[in-house]
């Protein structure tokens, strides 16, 4: 058992003086309030004052007690974190990168080992600061009602990454570690079509805002363009040569369809790659690579149309915002940054705030604004127009995978200790997503996506190490 700190044996004899002096008070005004009472026979108040002794002593020893299960309960718990963390980050290293030859594969995990001490610190005072937030709001009365509502079950290993279809289609698209990419039907709960198409983990997947176009990016260094569309899950009386090289769609064991074969495959990269977003108009893709660039794709003809470089470390995710020419990219360099391309020579701006991985970062639907996630614990909210410092800060108890936004402002926060929390841009916590030992993720939470469909069942999904992708229904009580 580990050591008690310094402020915890302080505080912890601090207390009980405060019980020994709240006794002995008691002891002092009984007895200054009965010595002139001939009433009460001294043999009597002997027995009394015995009787808070011993009370005093069995309060001391429970007290004690306590303080000793508690903490146990918080050795294992840092013991259990630390485990289920290692183990996640060691796997995602390994799996993102599959057959691939790495060899700064193992500096991150070998960096998260470093430090103990100063960890241990940091760890301890994000803990009491959560710790602290959620007393106080457990007096506030819930104004979000979240509800598991489906689950989507197929992949045989971890899912790194979870994406809706484009407005009106009702689908899902979710990567994996399997080396494969499913389509789900949202209220089905069924795979449409999996694509088997590449020869590594699958780390991201993207649909195309307008065509039935799907985009992913794997561990065996290419982005992949492939179709997607309902009509041809559906039987077809004759198909030609030309059709069937385009898209060989094939029925599996388990009757999903399966396709193999891309439209386009987009390389260069010299490293394994960790997402791709298409660029607005869906015309250009972007995509960022562990061989610390990103580059740009034209998408009709796959040409490579600009690297972009200035990382200093492997690059973790990107996001193109919906209507502007703006990109940004995240690293383990600790940087997230802005490329502008809205003019043709394109300016690069560089947000710093972090202290380690950035693990995401991605543009609001509506205003200006960046919000950025990390393994630093924190997620932080930046104005493009400032970015010296972020306008908030969400601080929590564990790292911070892939964020998402929803139309309304609500941040959804997926964690490596399992949990998905829902913040306000103000970063203020407004729900946590209910989690045991039967519902929710077992395993850290990859990616969530909010799905903007009124009518859906559904309108947030996550997606996790252990191999599955939930679907939820999240809902403001006063629109109930």
């Amino acid at each position: 058992m580990s050591k008690p700190s310094k402020n915890k044996r302080a505080s912890s004899s601090k207390s009980s003086r405060q019980e020994r002096e709240t006794a002995q008070f008691i002891n002092t005004s009984f007895r200054s309030e009965n010595d002139g009472d001939a009433s009460l026979p001294h043999v009597l108040r002997n027995k009394l004052q015995d009787l808070f002794s011993q009370i005093e002593k069995e309060f001391e020893v429970l007290y004690n007690e306590n303080l000793t299960l508690q903490e146990k309960v918080e050795c294992l718990n840092e013991k259990l974190e630390k485990e289920c963390y290692l183990s996640d980050k060691h796997a995602v290293s390994e799996k993102q990168g599959d057959s691939i030859d790495h060899p700064e594969v193992s500096l991150k995990v070998s960096s998260k080992q470093k430090g103990p001490s100063s960890s241990q610190k940091l760890k301890t005072a994000h803990k009491l600061k959560a710790q602290t937030s959620k007393i106080v709001s457990s007096f506030k009365t819930p104004s979000v009602n979240c509800n598991l509502i489906k689950e989507y079950l197929g992949h045989r290993d971890g899912v790194w990454d979870v994406s809706v279809g484009k407005p009106g289609q009702f689908v899902i698209g979710t990567a994996s570690a399997d080396h494969t990419a499913c389509v789900w039907g949202i209220e089905s709960g069924k795979c449409l079509l999996r694509y088997t198409g590449h020869s590594g983990s699958v780390n991201s997947i993207r649909f195309h805002p307008t065509k039935d176009l799907v985009l992913t990016a794997a561990g065996d260094q290419s982005a992949h363009i492939w179709q997607f569309a309902l009509n041809l899950l559906e039987p077809q009386k004759t198909v030609s040569s030309d059709d069937e090289a385009a898209c060989e769609v094939e029925e599996d064991p388990e009757r999903s369809p399966i396709l193999r074969t891309p439209i386009a495959e987009l390389t260069g990269h010299g490293g394994v790659l960790a997402a791709a977003d298409w660029l607005p108009g869906g015309d250009q893709v972007v995509t960022a690579s562990w061989d610390r660039t990103a580059a740009l794709y034209d998408v009709e003809t796959g040409d490579l149309l600009q690297s972009l470089t200035g990382h200093d470390q492997e690059l973790t995710h990107t996001c193109a915002h919906h209507s502007q020419k703006l990109v940004v990219t995240s690293s383990q360099d600790t940087t997230f940054r802005l490329w502008d391309f809205r003019e043709p020579i394109h300016s690069v701006s560089v947000f710093q705030g972090h202290t380690d991985t950035v693990t995401s970062a991605l543009f609001t639907k509506k205003e200006d604004k960046v919000v950025s996630g990390s393994d630093d614990r924190t997620v932080k909210v930046w104005d493009l127009r400032n970015m010296r410092s972020p306008l908030a800060t969400i601080r929590s108890d564990s790292a911070v995978n892939k964020v998402d936004i929803s139309l309304t402002g609500v941040i959804a926060v997926p964690h490596d200790n399992r949990q998905i929390r829902l913040y306000d841009m103000t970063g203020q916590r407004i729900a946590r997503l209910s989690r045991s030992s039967r519902q929710g993720h077992q395993r850290m939470v990859c990616s969530v996506a909010w799905l903007n469909e009124p009518s859906a069942s559904c309108n947030l999904f996550s997606c996790g190490f252990d191999r599955l992708t939930l679907g939820w229904n999240v809902q403001n009580t006063k629109d109930m």
